[in-house]
């Protein structure tokens, strides 16, 4: 019994990885994500199971005959390549990889699935042959396998790398080199299986970097107190009403319409989009640093009032950097601090507070422009009412090029039947 002492020691961190995590959930009153973690969990544990049970078989304590022996090792080769490719569909969810094509699903898929039919037809021909079976076969299948959907992850994840949220960094990195190490080990050190230590290493990275519904909470806490935190602020002008709400609204339809249409791909990933959705919140920070004279001043501003108006932006980035240096989420920090500085930019640089042009403007921040233009003239201001909403659209739509992006502009107007439905619903709350 002393040959499977290493996939029990393996089951059981498993277990107790499955007790907390289930736990947790329950603690923290949270749903199952949809991210093939839980698949992942499952597999992992049955996959182990029979690794220690073929390990089990073939001491010299059990001596089964070598043809049982060889069943439950392809059995255990089956679940290893299912924890791979579930690993593998894991990753693209977490990055916003996973394709929506069904083609390229297909394609994902095929490795997986060739596999899986060699080693079946591997073990069948134990029954239907009195050739045996070649267990190396099947084993090397893996390593191939293995080998191709490595090559997929380290495509997708050097390509998106700058946009993927630190924590899944390090899950994806933890998935990527401990199943390379694994493999190559395997491959050159054929009497030594420690596959079951790779499976195991793996999903408690990514249950410590990206699953603990524990982080999650802390995750959830901060978004809420940025969202205090900004409707603090906006409560100082009484006639802003939800501007905060509305306009995060729209950064959200404009950026999620953009990458659906294949725009901004390369930058315009899953977790910039969580980013920008929770920046979007602090763009008027800087506000804070305003005097209550000129925020709720009912005329317009002279020009010294103006030009103190205009600081906020200014104002807003320092406070973000200064507020979120420790944060530890450096993606994070700098949208934040590029939506609070540039959102008041202009496509053709007569914008504040730099005067920077054209893609010089960081997109994050020509996304909050437009947002934040379109639902500063469509509400009600202290100084004058809402206009109508052809008028809105008009001021969008003439500015394309000028004000705006003109990618990020002619999406908001393609999309104008959506953008009302919020703007009514929330008329509707108010």
């Amino acid at each position: 019994m002393t040959d499977c002492l290493l996939q029990v020691g393996c089951l059981v961190i498993l277990l107790y990885i499955t007790m907390i995590y289930y736990r947790d959930l329950r603690k923290y009153k949270r749903k199952l994500q949809e991210s093939f973690f839980d698949e992942l969990l499952a597999i992992g544990v049955i996959t182990i199971i029979f690794d220690g049970i073929y390990a089990v078989l073939t001491s010299q304590e059990f001596r089964m005959s070598p043809q049982i022996c060889d069943i439950f090792h392809m059995i255990y080769l089956i679940c290893f390549d299912g924890v791979i490719f579930v690993m593998f569909l894991y990753m693209l969810h977490i990055t916003g990889s996973f394709p929506k094509a069904l083609g390229f699903r297909i394609i994902f898929f095929i490795p997986f699935a060739v596999n899986i039919l060699l080693v079946v037809l591997n073990i069948l021909s134990i029954w239907l042959t009195d050739l045996g079976v070649n267990t190396q076969v099947s084993v090397y299948n893996c390593f191939v396998m293995a080998g191709l959907y490595i090559a997929f992850a380290i495509g997708t994840f050097v390509r998106r790398w700058r946009h993927i949220e630190n924590n899944k960094r390090t899950s994806i990195f933890t998935f990527l080199f401990v199943l390379a190490l694994v493999t190559v080990i395997q491959i050159f050190v054929t009497d030594v299986t420690i596959s079951s230590i790779g499976v195991t290493v793996i999903i408690i990275g990514i249950y410590m970097n990206q699953e603990d519904p524990a982080l999650r909470e802390i995750s959830k806490y901060h978004d809420e107190m940025i969202m205090g935190f900004a409707n603090l602020i906006e409560n100082r002008d009484d006639n802003t009403g939800g501007h905060v709400k509305r306009t995060s609204m729209y950064v959200k339809l404009i950026a999620e319409e953009m990458a659906s249409k294949g725009l901004y791909s390369g930058v315009l990933t899953k977790d910039y989009i969580e980013n920008l959705l929770k920046a979007a919140p602090m763009h008027d920070i800087g506000k804070i640093s305003v005097p209550d004279a000129i925020l709720q001043k009912p005329g317009s501003l002279d020009d010294d009032e103006y030009l103190k108006m205009k600081l906020h932006a200014v104002k807003g980035g320092q406070i973000i950097q200064e507020a979120y240096k420790n944060l530890g989420n450096e993606a994070f920090q700098k949208m934040a601090y590029e939506v609070a500085r540039y959102h008041h930019e202009k496509w053709n640089g007569k914008g504040y507070p730099e005067g920077l042009s054209g893609e010089e403007i960081p997109l994050c921040a020509r996304i909050m422009a437009v947002a934040d233009v379109f639902d500063a003239v469509s509400e009600k201001r202290c100084y004058r009412d809402a206009m109508p909403m052809d008028e809105c659209f008009e001021i969008i739509g003439k500015g394309s090029g000028q004000m705006f992006d003109p990618i990020i502009a002619d999406t908001f107007m393609a999309m104008r039947a959506k953008v009302e439905k919020v703007h009514a619903e929330f008329a509707d709350m108010e």
